[in-house]
């Protein structure tokens, strides 16, 4: 999780260098040629979080996107923002590269300059997310959404940080977004009240844990105004936090909206996620927003795996 707020917040994602040196054996790139749409494709809605292309997507920004488009994917989710740039691409260009591809850009996800939020830091957020806002404004994104998790080492710290997600909302209100946060597995461990750590796992058991002892992903939803946040559910990641997606939709009908659809590689292949049971609830609730996202693909391209999983919601019966 990390190594993925680092990326997110510094890495130029389309340095031709080569970033996501851990995925250095990518090899295929997008090709200039634009494919031909497959109409069929057309009756379904789900989206794309860049992230999941990493640096193949760079080598040819505008025919990547027109490959993504082929694939059936309608809608993307940024990545790489930073000074008012998508990787080394201008916002205004990528919006254009965007749009000659057919792709809307729904979303955004942008981690702040502070890991640890206090009193001292707060003014310093707040001014990183309104430059944040009004850049992705110019261009029509409605969601801005973090995806990295704070410190939340304990009930107070949490519910501060719940404090500082508020303030965002309202930011981005402003500016006519909405602002979300994602998910990873680490939201799922447990905090107590005055605590210096959370507890994961099996590190909980057989341990007397105080009153007032919340999962990190219910504290920050407590302490979350509805009007102003709302919550992008990674539904892999949630599994991984061992947590049931599906249990936590129903749980907060009004609060998840969005959803990643991920696994642990391609879609489909773990058997571990139950992705007929995720979208049954997800289209119960009203749930419009779907954005794959894809990591640790190995003998193929980004692309390719990417394709995969986009092959796998156009096959699936369940997925509108």
């Amino acid at each position: 999780m990390t190594n993925r707020r680092d990326f997110l917040r510094n890495a130029s994602l389309f340095t031709l260098g080569g970033l996501l040196a851990g995925k250095g054996s990518m090899a295929s790139a997008a090709t200039n040629a634009a494919p031909v749409i497959n109409n069929a494709h057309a009756k379904k809605s789900f989206g794309l979080q860049i992230y999941s292309l990493g640096r193949e997507l760079g080598e040819d920004v505008p025919g990547g996107l027109k490959k993504v488009a082929g694939m059936g994917y309608s809608y993307i989710e940024l990545a790489g923002y930073r000074d008012g740039k998508i990787g080394q691409v201008s916002m205004a260009d990528f919006k254009k590269m965007a749009d000659d591809a057919g792709l809307v850009i729904r979303s955004t996800h942008v981690n702040p300059p502070v890991n640890a939020y206090n009193q001292s830091n707060k003014q310093q957020i707040m001014d990183f997310w309104k430059k944040t806002a009004d850049d992705h404004a110019k261009i029509g994104v409605k969601l801005l959404i973090q995806p990295g998790q704070p410190s939340t080492r304990s009930v107070e710290e949490t519910s501060f940080v719940g404090e500082i997600f508020n303030e965002a909302g309202k930011i981005a209100k402003a500016a006519g977004m909405s602002f979300g946060y994602h998910n990873h597995s680490g939201e799922f461990a447990r905090v107590i009240p005055g605590g210096r750590e959370s507890f994961v796992g099996r590190s909980i058991f057989g341990r007397n844990l105080p009153e007032g002892t919340e999962i990190i992903y219910d504290c920050m939803l407590r302490n979350t105004d509805p009007s102003l946040v709302f919550f992008e559910t990674d539904v892999y990641w949630t599994v991984m936090g061992q947590q049931d997606p599906v249990e936590y939709m129903q749980k907060y009908k009004n609060r998840i909206t969005v959803l990643h659809i991920k696994d642990k590689a391609v879609l489909g292949k773990s058997g571990m996620m139950n992705f007929e049971m995720i979208f049954k609830q997800a289209y119960e609730n009203g749930i419009k927003d779907f954005f794959v996202e894809l990591e640790n693909v190995q003998n193929m391209s980004q692309f390719d795996g990417v394709k995969g999983c986009a092959d796998y919601l156009n096959n699936a019966s369940f997925v509108k």
